[in-house]
């Protein structure tokens, strides 16, 4: 029985020491409902806003003290500060906020952009939708019809 206490001794020794993870033999994923901005007027002084939404799950040994880091790839510009959705060869500026207030271009966290940490909230699972804020500026004046843009989530737990 002392080689037990003994080993149960030097495993909590070794998990006080470790910084946290948000996920210990856990599987996550995450699910994306897209940003519909419907019709945008040129002739509109203010910008348009839209909203999706990015659903986080897992499943597993899930610390309660961690969180899971979000970040968006730029999409098609290539810059995470300069978005923009196409149809052919037009474009429409846009961009991508993590929060409501739009200040903060939601990003990888380099280049003047930031990420979103979401607390965990769960012991064997967890779950959790985080907002996606959308805006497209006002005065510009593209072709009319319908216009896209994909980008890429990736989650670090």
């Amino acid at each position: 029985m002392k080689p037990v206490g003994y080993m149960l001794a030097a495993l909590a020794a070794m998990a006080v020491a470790t910084p946290a993870r948000a996920c210990t033999l856990c599987t996550c994923s995450a699910s994306t409902t897209g940003i519909s901005f419907g019709g945008y007027d040129p002739t509109s002084p203010v910008p348009k806003d839209g909203a999706g939404s990015v659903t986080l799950s897992c499943t597993g040994l899930v610390s309660l003290a961690g969180t899971i880091d979000i970040a968006i790839s730029p999409g098609s510009s290539g810059d995470a500060l300069a978005r923009r959705m196409t149809q052919g060869g037009a474009a429409l500026n846009y961009n991508l906020y993590t929060s409501a207030s739009r200040t903060t271009v939601w990003g990888t966290g380099s280049g003047g952009t930031g990420i979103v940490s979401a607390p965990l909230n769960g012991l064997l699972s967890f779950s959790q939708t985080v907002q996606v804020y959308g805006q497209i500026p006002a005065g510009q004046w593209p072709q009319a019809g319908p216009y896209s843009d994909s980008v890429i989530v990736t989650i670090t737990y």
